[in-house]
């Protein structure tokens, strides 16, 4: 519908909706508004920002209305950092749209309409669960040094020494951080020159050992203030290891290849169940500890493994789920791109005294065909654990080829699930049995799942 609304018009608008960014939806007049920090169910003065032809972008002018699932942040900076966009929403409202939103995704793009989506497996204590983070470091109109997070949809970097879903002492980091700079006259790197030395700081806190990993990210290949850095961090509590990684693309991805240790171990040591692991700055390793187990548990309870089986884990980053499965399968084997995360897993195993699990680097598209069509490796299950893009169209092929008894899908975005899903399904090879979705990441609109896919 057209609409007489322009841009700095103020309306009343009544939110019937959450976006997938955790966004209000709502209707003036029939017309729809997206509105960020506002719940369904609640009237709302907006103010409105950008107008298009059949929807509007608003600001938030004033509750009229406030929704019974309301609650005041616990941070300070809520609504103004990029991260826990829906920390204004309880957590039990969290967990059902988080479920509405998987079970939508599954509809709309995968076509299923009867899939049994699970109630969400949430955490008793939603904060401090954060075993990484990555703060930007930028310096201010004013001359000072800005280390936080980027605001929402935006690269402006808002400070924040103290966050309530980190579980370590990143106020101390932070601080020692930037007096250290203040102290050389180090420069922060300015996205827009691509001048300037430090990056980004990237913290690893290790929740059962209580290891400390503080590695600087810097745009130089000869970073000369070693010892400093040492020096300036050395009164942080359990600290394991100092890396200066070098990144001097002008790019958004934030670790560069090469790293360098400058103080203590080249990893950080954290516990899953029973398992230990050894963890490098490159390493993907799950940032919610406590909910991590939960989650390889029910991949585990999925796969359904009895001893006789053998398991390929494509993407297996640096061994986690590989060895959990390890533990009930007669052989595993893990793909992984990343060189280190190889090393990593091979030396996890090693730790764990794991003599059926065998690691192979390279893209799983490439490596499982060799394994089914070189070796005459058919597994009896199949787990996948892709990045929030899914799978590769080429490895999906390759499983409907092989035909695993059970396909165990580990997904962080049920958008590029669905869109899998409904490949692995449509000529009727397989069913999907259930899905699980874990909130690993409270607060945030993020959701993580386990989908059983059995074949037909």
């Amino acid at each position: 519908m057209s609409t007489n609304f322009k841009k700095n018009d103020k309306c009343i608008v009544e939110i019937t909706d959450l976006g997938t960014n955790g966004e209000g939806i709502g209707k003036t007049e029939g017309f729809t508004v997206f509105v960020n920090g506002v719940i369904p169910g609640e009237k709302a003065e907006v103010l409105l920002m950008k107008v298009k032809k059949n929807y509007a972008y608003g600001k938030l002018v004033r509750l009229i209305k406030p929704s019974e699932n309301r609650v005041k942040p616990v941070c300070s900076i809520a609504g103004k950092c990029g991260g826990c966009s829906i920390q204004h929403i309880d957590y039990p409202a969290q967990l059902l749209f988080k479920q509405n939103l998987v079970r939508e995704n599954l509809r709309r793009i995968g076509g299923f309409d009867d899939i049994e989506v699970l109630p969400v497996i949430g955490m008793d204590e939603p904060y401090f669960y954060r075993n990484k983070e990555q703060y930007p470091v930028r310096e201010n109109p004013k001359g000072g040094i800005d280390i936080g997070f980027y605001a929402m949809s935006s690269h402006r970097v808002i400070n924040c020494e103290k966050c309530c879903i980190s579980n370590g002492d990143s106020e101390k980091v932070i601080t020692a951080v930037r007096d250290f700079m203040l102290k050389y006259g180090i420069k922060p790197y300015n996205e827009e020159t691509g001048k300037g030395v430090v990056r980004h700081i990237l913290i690893r806190n290790a929740k059962k050992t209580g290891e400390v990993m503080v590695c600087l990210v810097v745009n130089t290949s000869d970073f000369k203030y070693k010892n400093e850095l040492v020096k300036a961090l050395s009164d942080i509590d359990g600290l394991k290891s100092v890396v200066v990684n070098c990144n001097t693309q002008k790019t958004n991805v934030i670790l560069g290849q090469k790293c360098e240790t400058i103080y203590g171990s080249d990893t950080v040591t954290d516990s899953i169940g029973d398992l230990k692991f050894d963890i490098s700055p490159l390493s993907f390793f799950q940032v919610n500890p406590v909910q991590t187990e939960k989650l390889y548990g029910k991949a585990l309870e999925f796969a359904g493994l009895t001893g006789e089986e053998t398991v390929i884990d494509a993407y297996c980053g640096i061994g986690t789920i590989t060895l959990f499965l390890a533990q009930k399968a007669k052989k595993v084997y893990g793909v992984e791109v990343v060189p280190q995360a190889i090393e990593n897993a091979k030396n996890n195993a090693k730790k764990n005294n794991i003599k059926n699990a065998e690691f192979l680097c390279g893209k799983s598209e490439d490596i499982v065909p060799k394994l089914f069509e070189e070796q005459g490796i058919r597994p009896d299950v199949m787990v996948v654990d892709p990045p929030r893009k899914g799978c590769d169209a080429s490895l999906l092929s390759m499983m409907l080829e092989m035909l695993p008894e059970r396909i165990v899908y580990v997904s962080c975005d049920s958008a590029t699930l669905s869109r899998d899903l409904k490949i692995l399904c449509e000529n009727g090879a397989y069913n999907v049995e259930k899905v699980q979705p874990v909130d690993m990441f409270p607060h945030s609109v993020h959701i993580e799942n386990v989908c059983l896919l059995t074949r037909q």
